[in-house]
């Protein structure tokens, strides 16, 4: 899971993963897709939830591998971690969205709250969706 959200997600913005970060996830549900190619089980996807409070779960690092894009495989991973949300008692998932990527979460039911920022150096928006 660390080196597909390394490929997709830091090292194309220049940044590395530290043990200090890394611990931080120590507490998160880490939350993984796999399919099978040529008899070998692949990580096609992968997400993590991190609690807020008692309410309110963070989605973060969400990554599907390119050679399976475009597949529904980013939005199966979301239904999947809205589900664990909800058996957990949690009612409402954030995330910190790149741009690029917000119109693939307004499609799946998220809306933007709050103004632009920047985030590791890319536009982003917060959105949110009840569960």
């Amino acid at each position: 899971m660390i080196s597909l959200r390394d490929i997709t997600l830091r090292k194309p913005l220049g940044l590395v993963f530290t043990d200090a970060y890394l611990q931080q996830e120590i507490n998160d549900w880490l939350i993984g897709c796999y399919t099978t190619s040529n008899d070998k089980e692949l990580l096609a996807g992968c997400c993590i939830l991190t609690p807020v409070n008692e309410n309110t779960v963070q989605l973060r690092q969400m990554a599907v591998d390119p050679a399976f894009q475009g597949r529904g495989i980013g939005s199966g991973i979301i239904d999947f971690a809205e589900q664990q949300a909800k058996l957990n008692g949690f009612t409402e998932m954030i995330m910190h969205a790149r741009k690029t990527a917000a119109g693939f979460y307004e499609k799946l039911g998220y809306s933007i709250h709050g103004d632009e920022f920047t985030e590791v150096g890319i536009p982003h928006y917060e959105m949110k969706k009840k569960l």
